[in-house]
């Protein structure tokens, strides 16, 4: 735990490499202090067909999903440093965004917990 799912359009793949994509993501993540490198796990998916506001413009949109017990400081705190480094490396992307989820501990399990 966290999960960071990035979503965008197909293009972003042209202008920046996937893996330097994630990688920025990563290191936002780390530096907030809230996770350690092991903990934190990254993937994309570029879109090929989509519809952004009528348009196909580009576009990121982080998804975070961290474990509960995070204040909204905190929250809000990733989200910009994320989008803020997503920010730095593609400025020709203008519909860079991240919304973070809890994850409940109740119900929640995964394989190191066996």
């Amino acid at each position: 735990m966290p999960n960071f799912i990035i979503d965008c359009s197909e293009k972003v793949l042209q202008l920046k490499a996937a893996a330097e994509i994630m990688q920025e993501v990563f290191d936002a993540a780390l530096s907030t202090g809230l996770f350690t490198a092991p903990e934190i796990k990254v993937r994309i998916h570029p879109f090929s067909y989509y519809n952004n506001g009528n348009t196909l413009n580009d576009f990121i949109h982080v998804f975070g999903y961290i474990m509960e017990g995070r204040n909204d400081e905190q929250k809000n705190n990733l989200s910009k440093a994320v989008v803020s480094k997503l920010k730095i490396i593609l400025p020709e992307v203008s519909s860079i965004s991240m919304n973070i989820e809890d994850f409940q501990k109740v119900g929640y399990f995964n394989s190191k917990m066996i």
